[in-house]
């Protein structure tokens, strides 16, 4: 879900998805590139994001861009409704609990 909110407003190489989750998140969220790729990979294979590799400029190497696809956006918005659900349920939770004890 976090992947696929990173690349909501605009693609992405997988370096710069880490280090946005970690200064995002104020280094909650520290992934490395063998969690990263696997998340993109299975991502892609769903369709749910795609990839292009842009163009050598200058002494810039060419980089694997992600972004996210239509079906994405769609994932993406009923996972964000199924986090708020279950946010909302810890939340009443853990307000219920403090009044019992």
């Amino acid at each position: 879900m976090l992947v696929l909110k990173l690349l909501e407003s605009e693609p992405k190489y997988g370096y710069l998805i880490i280090q946005e989750l970690k200064a995002k998140s104020g280094g909650t969220f520290l992934l490395k590139d063998g969690t990263l790729y696997p998340i993109l990979y299975r991502l892609e294979d769903e369709k749910l994001v795609a990839c292009r590799w842009s163009e050598a400029e200058g002494k810039q190497v060419p980089r694997k861009y992600y972004e996210i696809t239509e079906a994405g956006r769609q994932a993406l918005a009923e996972m964000e409704s199924v986090w708020q659900s279950m946010a909302d349920g810890v939340l009443k939770i853990m307000k219920e609990a403090g009044h019992d004890g």
